[in-house]
């Protein structure tokens, strides 16, 4: 048996070893020095490594700039979504919050039949993807969607954004039951879609028929470890600080801003989709266990080798992909609300 004094010994030892005799550290990996994996396809990855030389502007433009420049985005991508898929995009107001409606083909109107409800990306501070997470999604399913342009932070922190989107859920309940509505975002979009969900809960409102949970993350108070090795292209190290002006003085543990901490084992069924190289992967993936611990239909889809949100602005098979999987679970969703509706017409 050793003594503790020759462990202390040999502990003491193994940490004075020279530095010269330990191998060099590796180089930092992240998404800036991994190479695309071929499971990527060559779409994917020659339009993964053109974003990428694409140096970031140092410092940071403030954020009105940042808007007008991801604001520009968004209608130059939407124009061409516009044209590929044939919908029609309408400026409205609803509750007295700024909309986007997107029509599919034949749709010409809300009408009182099922309709999903879009809650964009951006980080709570610019609209990334009231256009490009939509018109795919409208032609697809056939279904409008209402895009709620809710107020951006620093200057609206929480509950703004919420109280907007609320505001439109309610309105839209009025004409429909809530069996024919569907929630969905994509990134600051999902943490507000998942918050919506958890507002409801907190008002016993009935759930909508489905929620879309597209790489987000149901918990504010901490971080996951994607958030430590997917670097912030704006610089910051994690959601809680990317999205510190959204969260203000809120705490980040409260059970509506950060579901998690909640009841959340009423939540409607739930599709959740990441990818590998996601800074809120861990996010996605932690809120995935606990809707299930809590036996909430909720079903994870994780794409390889690509960025966070791809599907949102990158036009490449994956995406194409991704959107057809969002696609047929709100139709699954919507449809087997509709079975049910008229069963109970039945009965």
């Amino acid at each position: 048996m050793t003594s503790r004094p020759i462990l202390t010994l040999a502990l003491a030892a193994l940490v004075a070893t020279p530095t010269t005799a330990q191998p060099a550290p590796a180089p930092e990996r992240n998404i800036l020095t991994w190479p695309m994996p071929e499971t990527v396809s060559p779409e994917g990855r020659a339009m993964a490594a053109a974003m990428l030389a694409q140096p970031m502007p140092n410092p940071v433009p403030p954020v009105e700039v940042q808007r007008q420049m991801i604001g520009g985005m968004q209608e130059a991508m939407g124009a061409q979504l516009q044209q590929r898929h044939g919908v029609r995009v309408e400026a409205s107001t609803i509750a007295g919050v700024p909309v986007r409606i997107i029509y599919p083909k034949g749709v010409t109107e809300l009408g009182k039949g099922p309709v999903l409800l879009n809650l964009h990306g951006g980080g709570f501070r610019v609209d990334s993807g009231s256009l490009t997470e939509t018109i795919p999604i409208a032609a697809l399913t056939g279904v409008p969607v209402v895009a709620v342009l809710y107020r951006l932070a620093p200057e609206n922190p929480y509950p703004a954004a919420l109280d907007d989107a609320l505001a439109v859920y309610q309105a839209l309940e009025k004409d429909r039951k809530a069996s024919q509505i569907i929630v969905y975002g994509t990134s600051a979009g999902a943490v507000l879609s998942g918050e919506l969900v958890a507002k409801l809960t907190s008002l016993n409102k009935p759930m909508p028929a489905a929620l879309g949970f597209f790489s987000g993350s149901a918990d504010l108070s901490q971080s996951g470890d994607s958030e430590s090795w997917m670097p912030s292209p704006t610089g910051e190290k994690t959601l809680a600080e990317t999205v510190a002006p959204y969260i203000d003085k809120t705490d980040p543990a409260d059970p509506v801003l950060s579901p998690i901490h909640g009841d959340i084992s009423g939540f409607p069924p739930t599709l959740l989709v990441s990818s590998t190289r996601d800074a809120l992967l861990s996010g996605t993936s932690i809120f995935a266990r606990a809707l299930m611990e809590r036996d909430v239909d909720a079903r994870l889809v994780v794409f390889d080798g690509l960025p966070h949100a791809f599907w949102a602005y990158m036009d490449i098979p994956e995406a194409a992909q991704a959107n057809a999987l969002m696609a047929q679970f709100f139709k699954r969703h919507l449809r087997i609300a509709d079975e049910a509706g008229q069963l109970r017409q039945i009965q």
